[in-house]
Order: structure tokens, then sequence, then C-alpha cells
């Protein structure tokens, strides 16, 4: 099938930067959109960044300016780039992406990852 795995989170002091991956794997035709979502405890999950096919991004308000979506598709992957954290940006980061294969007769269909934690302390 499709694995998603995540990296890059991790424990950093307010006004840092962390950097992201998710790198998308297995039974891939082509890959739309792509893109961030974020848990925090007793939450629900929110988007936090989405990166279409033709490179058009769309961000949660919380972050426009402060995060940036990309992605490699030569590589299956894609980014959060994450500057200028604040402690309310703490949560689970989880990616998805729309991976069109056989096993679901080439349509939308998304994938998740098991998610990446990100820590912003004060």
């Amino acid at each position: 099938q499709v694995q998603l795995v995540e990296s890059g989170g991790g424990l950093v002091q307010a006004g840092g930067s962390l950097r992201l991956s998710c790198v998308v794997s297995g039974d891939i035709f082509a890959i739309n959109a792509m893109g961030w979502y974020r848990q925090a405890p007793g939450k629900q999950r929110d988007l936090v960044a989405v990166i279409t096919s033709d490179g058009s991004t769309d961000y949660a308000k919380d972050v426009k300016g402060r995060f940036t979506i990309s992605r490699d598709d030569g590589a299956n992957t894609h980014f959060l780039q994450m500057d200028n954290l604040k402690p309310e940006d703490t949560g689970r980061y989880v990616c998805n992406a729309d991976v069109r294969n056989y096993h679901h007769d080439y349509r939308e269909y998304y994938y998740w990852g098991q998610g990446t934690q990100v820590t912003v302390s004060s």
C-alpha cells in the first residue's frame, strides 16, 4: 500500500525554527494534494497547511507568514518549514497525501502518517 513517515519534530524554544519532512512511499501512481495537520492534546486535528500538485498553497490563519509548505515531487516528499515558533504551535504534526493508485481505482484517497511531536517552550 502506501506509507507516510514524518520526521523533524522536537523540542524548541519560542522564536525558534523546525523543518518537518514527510516521505511518501509504496504504491504510487501520482500524488496530488499534500498537507500538514496539528493535533494538540484534547483537541481536534486542525489543518495547518496544504499544497496542491500545481504548487498552490493555503495556510491556517495562525501560521500564515511563519510556516511554509513545499514539496519535492521527485522524492515524493513534502516539507513544513516552521519559523518564529510559539508555545501554541505545540502538538503532534501529522502529514497526509492524496495518493492515486490502483488500490482505490486511481481516485482521490488520502493516506496519513503517524505524526511527529513538536513542543515549543516559552
